[in-house]
């Protein structure tokens, strides 16, 4: 399953996904941009002092939402092109130059927003009786009125957008480009490695003294880069901290929250509960994995590790097909059409190459289909990997559709629900069609590992860690390595307790994880998971009604804000009793691994 990390020039198109619907080609690329430029600058024109009454204001939205359609084709190529191989010098230098380009756009339009909030809170609510579709983006922009700083001051922050967000291009630089991994040996037997490879196998590996020096190996390599990284991230911080002081938050958190549209409340409840409530039902599972191995110790090395490793199916592309459309066929025939454009018009970047990017992710520009990158290793566990992007992808197809370019995006802290939903579904499925013991211990084992551990854990615990360095920078405070390194230990240290040895490199995964780029963004994937939990356990029970009120959830976008998306879906996220029930429902799973392994252990 483990093979030598190709150059993409090497990999089947098949396995790549197509871009060309985009952009066509570099020359339609150049044109077009250099057009966008040029329709910024008229647009500027036509506008800037020019925005002083209701009708205006709605002719100016609607003029700069059409825009900003124009632009997405471009910088999606450039973005998804680069995530393929952060190698490939072509794309590398398209994305500085468009980093430049778009700087000068945001300087052209930021007068946008700043002519619209000098006018009266009254002109925006009638401004909002023209056109009740922008009702959402005009209130948001009412609710931003006492952030908002002198016009020619946003301008300028405008103009420095690519320069504030360089941090993230830097932290891909050197963990994708830079970090060169040698291979380790174990025996005498030599392993490649990469990040892929590790974390898509090696993290995964039942063999113990492979997985263990695959660990010391990628930890060796991440330590040699920690100060860098850590410098980036450092630098990141503080420029969100200065942007929050200037726009007079009282914190860098408050800022980060305000994009969300959810306060400190739901935010801490999501860390606290969890670190609290869901750690007992997680060191029960890590001791059953320890068990099961037979391991000396439980160390931080191992979590990953599979239950019942010598079950683990291998799938292929085209079988993961025929999954995806058996467990999310519940959501209907368009999605169902989805599923087979996504496979037949290559949506997907199935490839696992050099210098591609690290983990999934699905991205969905407006006015086209989505795309989703993933590195097959044929996996079975992959399957949920897939049908969560898919879950991204089913969120956008339906909410572009029904919704503007304003309209159409909802708040990162609901985004991560329909993915999860997936997930769900999937397990749904798989356990519906299968009576046999081993079997739905693996799909039980599966949705903890994967779908909890990697969204209620893995993430849960880097925005706990997060919180602890935004507390910092709240302080006054900068960070370092070191600084890094202990915050990062002391969440995992209180997470597992003495149940899970924390070993030397566990403390560097905070180098692992690009969403503290971001914003607050890795807490969302509980938040996510936690409604999905509840929403699909309505499907299970109640069937098309679910569904149906599922899909026009889905389909409100971004209209609503992240309780009145939950609550048309009959979860209530301003109470402690959705992420109660959720955490209940995890320990009824590992209560159900426990009861299996005993049956199967007595049968054999």
């Amino acid at each position: 399953m483990i093979n030598n990390v190709l150059k993409r020039q090497d990999i089947p198109v098949a396995e790549t996904w197509d871009l060309s619907p985009l952009v066509p080609n570099e020359e339609a690329y150049n044109t077009g941009v250099q057009k966008i430029l040029e329709d910024a600058k008229k647009f500027n024109a036509k506008y800037q002092g020019q925005i002083t009454d209701a009708k205006q204001i709605v002719n100016v939205i609607t003029d700069y939402e059409a825009f900003e359609v124009s632009t997405i084709p471009f910088s999606a190529f450039m973005e998804l092109d680069l995530e393929t191989d952060q190698t490939n010098d072509t794309a590398q230098i398209r994305t500085s130059k468009f980093a430049t380009v778009s700087s000068q756009i945001a300087s052209l339009v930021s007068f946008v927003h700043s002519e619209i909030l000098e006018l009266s809170t009254e002109l925006l609510e009638e401004a909002i009786q023209l056109a009740p579709n922008y009702t959402h983006y005009i209130n948001r922009l009412i609710a931003q009125k006492q952030h908002q700083l002198h016009p020619e001051v946003e301008k300028t922050l405008a103009a420095l957008g690519s320069t504030f967000n360089a941090s993230y291009g830097l932290y891909n630089t050197a963990k994708l480009v830079d970090m060169k991994f040698e291979n380790f040996t174990v025996g005498n037997k030599s392993y490649p490695l990469s990040y892929n490879l590790f974390e898509g196998d090696w993290e995964l590996e039942s063999d113990t003294a492979v997985r263990r020096e695959a660990f010391k190996a990628f930890s060796d390599k991440l330590s040699d880069y920690q100060h860098t990284t850590a410098k980036t991230y450092n630098t990141h911080v503080q420029t969100e901290k200065t942007i929050a002081d200037l726009r007079g938050y009282d914190s860098v958190i408050d800022y980060l929250l305000f994009e969300q549209e959810v306060d400190r409340d739901l935010y801490n409840r999501q860390i606290d509960v969890i670190m609290k409530e869901l750690a007992p039902q997680m060191r029960r599972y890590a001791k059953l994995l320890q068990k099961e191995h037979g391991l000396d110790k439980m160390t931080f090395a191992d979590l990953k590790v599979s239950l019942d490793p010598d079950y683990e199916p291998s799938i292929t592309i085209e079988e993961s097909r025929d999954y995806m459309k058996k467990a999310l066929g519940v959501m209907g025939d368009d999605y169902l059409e989805m599923i087979d454009s996504a496979f037949d018009d290559r949506w997907i970047d199935f490839a696992n190459n050099e210098g591609k990017s690290t983990g999934a992710f699905c991205s969905s520009p407006y006015g086209s289909h989505s795309y989703i990158l993933i590195s097959w290793t044929q996996r079975m566990n992959e399957v949920f990997v897939l049908a969560h992007e898919l879950g991204h992808a089913g969120h956008f197809r339906n909410a572009q559709r029904s919704q503007s370019l304003f309209n159409s995006e909802s708040s990162t802290y609901f985004v991560e629900a329909p993915s999860t939903m997936n997930e769900m579904l999937m397990a749904n499925y798989l356990l519906e069609h299968s009576d046999d013991p081993r079997f739905k211990r693996w799909v039980i084992a599966s949705i903890v590992a994967r779908t909890y551990y990697h969204n209620f854990v893995t993430h849960l615990l880097e925005a706990a860690y997060q919180r602890k360095v935004y507390e910092l920078v709240d302080a006054g405070e900068g960070v370092n390595a070191n600084i890094l390194n202990n915050l990062k230990r002391s969440v995992l240290e209180e997470f597992w307790g003495n149940d899970v040895e924390i070993n030397e490199g566990a403390e560097l995964t905070w180098m692992r994880q690009p969403h503290y780029y971001m914003g607050l963004y890795p807490y969302t994937y509980s938040a996510g998971l936690t409604i999905s939990t509840q929403v699909s356990q309505r499907i299970l029970h109640e069937g098309q009604t679910a569904v149906d009120d599922w899909l026009k959830v889905l389909q409100a976008g971004g209209t609503k804000t992240p309780v009145e998306l939950t609550q048309m879906a009959g979860v209530n996220i301003t109470t402690d009793k959705p992420l109660q029930d959720t955490i209940a429902f995890i320990g009824s799973l590992i209560d159900q691994l426990e009861e299996l392994t005993e049956e199967i252990h007595k049968v054999n």
